[in-house]
Parts: C-alpha cells; structure tokens; sequence
C-alpha cells in the first residue's frame, strides 16, 4: 500500500515545524488539510483541555497503511503521522455507550451544521484491540450513527478498541481519535456491594444547607433522542435503598429526585438507571451524581484574611530564604472566582523586575464549599533592603477584598557557640547525677532518710520497733535470739520483742501473740527451712501480721529469707527511722541495708535474703 499526504499549501515551515513539536504533545496538525488559523486553534484547543500526557499518536503501520484508497474513496486525505488520541471513555457491558467526535468539541474549530454545508462528510473507523490495521466501521442496528454520535446500543466487550471520527471532503480531512473501554461489572469499584456498578465519571451537585434542589439523571435527555415514544423511565437508589426515602424530605418528581430541604446526612452517592426501549428492544444505562451540601448562601460570604492577624510580626533572617505564609478563609459562592495574591510594594509579582520573589498556593481545607486557601510568598536572598518593603497579601471574591500588611523584623542573633557549650555542659551534669544517683541510691535514701524522715516513736503509741517471729528449734532461732537481736537492741538501738524472751508464763499464746502483734510497728519474719513445718507459733505470729496490715492498720510486714551460704543483705530503709542521736541514729554505725526493688518497698512486704551469720554482722563492727 501506498499512503498520499494531504496538501499542504499555504502552511508556513513554523506551523510545521510547531506541529511535529514533541513538546506540545505530538498532535501532528500537518495532516490537516485546513487553512492555518484552523491548525493554530485546534491546535492550541487540544494542548491546552488535554495536555501533553492525554495526547499520543497511533502505532506508525497503522498510520501508514490506511488512506482513501483502502477505504473505496480516492479524495486526498490524512494518513500519515497517526490521529491525536484525546482521553478514552469507558462504558459497562450490556449497557447503552456512545462517542461524540472531540473534532466538534471546540465549536470556534468546528461546527457540526457548517461542515455539511461545505460538502464535509463524517466517517468512523476502529482499531479493535490487539490489531495494527484500522477498519471501517460497520453500521448495525446495535451500532448507529447519530450526528456526531456514534452509539452503541448495547455495548458489547468486544468493542473495546480505538475509534477515529474523520472529516473530509474533496480537498480537504481532519481526524482524531478516542479509545473506547468496555468493562465488565466485575471490574468496576464500588464502595458497596449493592450499589450499581457504574463506569461513568460521577457528577458532582452541591445544593445549600436548609434550602431545595432536584437532581436530574445525567444523559437523560440524550436517551431520549434515541429512545421510543414515551418508554424512558429513571430509577433512582442511595445508600442501596430506593424510594421513598425516610423523612419525606427526598421525593420523586417524574424522572427527577427533589430535596426539599438540604441536611448533612443526604450527602453521598445517588445512582440513577435510565431504561427505555429502542425499535422495541429493552435498554438502560446507569450513571451517579455525588451530591454535596454547602453552606447556606445567606451566611456572610466577604472573604477573611486569616493570617497574617493584625499586629502580627514575621521574623526573617537575612541572607537566607524567607517564606511568608497567607491563609483567608473564602466562603461558598455558586460559580464564584476568587483570588489569593501577594503584592510588594503595590505591584503583583508578575510585574517585578526581580525574579526573587514566587508564591505557592495550595488548598488546606474545604468545610462544605468554605475553602481555606494558603498562598506562601517565597523571597530568596533576603536582605535588609527588603525590610523596607511593603509586603501585601489581599483576597478578593464577588461579595468583598480585604488586604493585610506583613510586618517584619530581623532575628536577633543569638551566641550559638557559647549555647551549644551551655547545653553540653548540662546535659554533661544532668548524666553525672544520673549515674551517681543509679550507683548511690541507697545511701541517697538513707541521708534523706536521717534528715527529712519522721520518728515514728513520736507519732504512735507503739511499744517495741520489731517483733521478730522465726521458727522454733530451728538454725534460725540461735541466729535470732544470739546474733540479730543482739545487733538490733545494741548496734542499731531499736526495741525488740521475742515472744520466748518476753512474754510471762502462764499466758495464752494466741492472746499474747495478737497484743505483743499489735504493741510493735514491724512485723520482721526470718524464713527458714523449717518455718513452715515446725513453725506453727511462727506461723501464726505471719497471719496475725499480715492480717492487720490487710486492715490498714501501721503494722508493717518484712520477710526475710534465712540462707546461711546465701547472699542478699538487710532491708534498712524498711527498719523505723530513730533521730536524735544514740547508736541507732540514721546514717551512724550500723548494718547497711539494701532494698530489693522499689516495688516491694512501697507495699511494704519485703522480701530478702540473709547471709550467714557470721558474715552478715562483721559490718556492724
């Protein structure tokens, strides 16, 4: 096959040139055999609602071996170069799809009704999927053409592919291209199982708070050009659910869904079916609108600027970039422009000769159509010549402006170096008092201990310090009533009291036991490996204790675990704190004692070990 070209008289080399650019998106305008104000506006109409990345060409076999000649006409046409794709439609299998031709999108390029009168004909191809060379379309009663239409009533998945609306007459032919996808409904997103799968982009409608307004079934009017006499119907769902709806504020109006009064929990997604027949056939379409509730118009709608506040003073530093931040607060207007600008020194930046100064504008929220907007004007370099400037943010929209000074100031300058020494140094001393804290915590109890701590001899009616129980005929009592109680009474001066030693015969154990129990502020239990076997007074003497601290009373349980060979040291710290001089002073001579965990402190039921005797006691030397 042998491609023709079409003639290119009259198009300068610069329109040429520009066309076959890369960098405005490849449309190939030079195929186009129409005068060259044509080309231009097409041209730029396309690179400008499309863009560059919605812009391609056909595969070049494609391009080179389609012409008229293949196609039963001999006029000169396009076929060289491949036809602008404009950005695909997907329709759902089954249901009625159709193509407008996007050369007739722009009608300033071209208008359907002028075309047919200079003798222009309109003619669709495809490129089926999987395939290099183009077809003619075949017209069916499934696939029609209406004016710039081409409908698919229904679609079917074999009819995905590319599809090329040209225009031509003898001299002359343009062409472009769209692809067409059909998509099975398992391929659709749905945010619920049970609404409609829809392969249509949704429409967006806002109606106010507190007011009405009626929705209409996208493409309605289009079903009905093709549609029998008097078969279109709309049904309607939200929320899988169909009318009528709870409330009775939504309600049907022919094929239309009326709101009569606006409320937050109507927002969402509405899908509406469109059936109708066609030469008797049943068919049907299914679209969505994503309603959306504003706030009402008859709230103040004047723009605020919400920084900078009045008053308010940017620190800058100079010879360093600067940002200063704008946010205004624009309120809902239906179909309102608006702007968000900075000015220096009265002028936009646009018209400043230095190229110091840009902005970035971004969007920060959206409160039902209420758009805070933030602009940032970015000053590189600044200097102490710009502190003389006037810096300017100003939001205007059609119900007011309000405009707002940034003031400045330059940073003070603070010592970094003499700061980051003081700040080495604490955090140097805050570690030092860490580790002499985790090393010496014990003794720093004790000191605080002996000056904060409260005697409490004079702050009870208690009789003795300890009440020591232990198990009889056991180890245990030889190191109780020879070693402990004798460096207890006489190191550490504290008061003790020993059942077998103090108590007068003829008594009643479990009486004696509960009285001498409740005359002592500690309750010191030496265990040992007979205490629970030949320990039944010691074992009482344990219950009786913890009894009367489980009653909240200022008894105070300590165990201690008898291990001649073990290691492990007295409880100090849970021992009575004695002030005032004596041999029991805190912090004089005596034992050391080390808590086992701060835990088991608090509670006040302590649990340790005891080493041998003989070892235990050469510190209280």
């Amino acid at each position: 096959m042998q491609s023709r070209t079409c003639q290119t008289e009259g198009i300068s080399d610069d329109v040429k040139a520009r066309a076959m650019d890369p960098s405005i998106g490849r449309l190939d305008l030079v195929q186009r055999e129409a005068p060259p104000s044509i080309l231009t506006a097409l041209q730029r109409y396309y690179f400008i609602t499309t863009g560059p990345e919605e812009t391609l060409s056909l595969p070049s076999r494609y391009s080179s071996e389609t012409n008229l000649s293949d196609r039963g006409d001999t006029s000169p046409c396009a076929s060289t170069g491949g036809s602008p794709v404009i950005r695909g439609v997907s329709v759902l299998e089954g249901e009625v799809g159709w193509l407008s031709c996007p050369l007739f999108s722009h009608p300033s390029v071209y208008n359907y009704s002028s075309t047919q009168s200079t003798g222009h004909n309109l003619f669709w191809y495809r490129l089926p999927e999987g395939h290099d060379l183009e077809q003619p379309l075949a017209y069916s009663s499934r696939i029609s053409r209406d004016g710039v239409r081409l409908w698919l009533q229904p679609s079917s998945a074999a009819d995905t592919g590319l599809y090329t609306c040209m225009l031509r007459n003898k001299t002359s032919c343009s062409k472009m291209a769209m692809r067409l996808s059909v998509l099975r409904p398992s391929e659709v997103l749905r945010a619920n199982d049970c609404d409609p799968p829809v392969a249509w982009e949704s429409t967006r409608q806002v109606i106010p708070f507190q007011t009405g307004g009626t929705m209409d079934c996208p493409d309605l009017k289009e079903a009905g050009k093709m549609a029998d006499n008097n078969t279109t119907s709309v049904t309607w769902y939200n929320k899988c659910k169909r009318p009528p709806f709870v409330g009775g504020n939504r309600q049907l109006r022919g094929v239309s869904l009326r709101v009569h009064v606006m409320m937050g929990p109507y927002e969402g997604l509405y899908f509406c079916t469109v059936s109708y027949q066609r030469r008797g056939r049943p068919l049907n379409f299914t679209r969505s609108i994503n309603l959306s509730a504003v706030n009402s118009p008859r709230l103040p709608k004047i723009p605020t600027i919400l920084n900078p506040a009045k008053e308010q003073i940017f620190t800058v530093k100079q010879d360093s970039e600067v940002r200063l931040v704008c946010k205004a607060l624009l309120p809902y207007l239906e179909d309102d422009p608006w702007d968000l600008w900075w000015t220096v020194d009265g002028k936009t930046l646009d018209k400043l000769p230095s190229d110091r100064f840009s902005k970035k504008n971004r969007l920060l929220s959206d409160d039902h159509g209420d758009r805070t907007e933030e602009s940032v004007l970015l000053i590189q370099d600044f200097s102490s010549e710009d502190l003389n400037r006037e810096f300017n943010c100003s939001v205007r929209n059609e119900a007011g402006f309000q405009t707002r000074r940034a003031a400045l100031q330059l940073e003070v300058w603070v010592p970094s170096v003499e700061l980051g020494v003081g700040l080495g140094a604490t955090l140097v001393l805050m570690l030092l008092l860490f580790i002499i804290y985790h090393v010496f915590w014990l003794e720093l109890l004790l000191l605080y201990r002996s000056w904060f701590g409260t005697d409490e001899r004079h702050t009870d009616d208690k009789e003795y310090d300890l009440y020591i129980s232990y198990a009889r005929g056991s180890e245990e009592e030889l190191f109780v009533l020879s070693t402990l109680r004798s460096v207890l009474e006489n190191e550490l001066g504290y008061s003790v009291c020993i059942f077998d030693r103090d108590s007068l015969p003829g008594g009643t154990i479990t009486d004696e036991t509960l009285s001498f129990v409740s005359r002592s502020r500690r309750l010191l239990v030496v265990l040992g490996p007979g205490y629970a076997s030949r320990g039944s007074q010691a074992l009482l003497e344990l219950q009786v204790g913890l009894d009367s601290m489980a009653r909240g009373g200022q008894l105070r349980v300590i165990l201690v675990q008898y291990q001649p060979g073990g290691g492990g040291a007295w409880l100090r710290v849970e021992l009575p704190v004695r002030r005032g001089g004596g041999r029991g002073e805190e912090g004089g001579k005596g034992l050391r004692l080390q808590s086992q965990n701060s835990t088991n402190s608090q509670t006040g039921l302590i649990t340790n070990s005891i080493k041998h005797p003989q070892k235990v006691f050469q510190a209280a030397a």
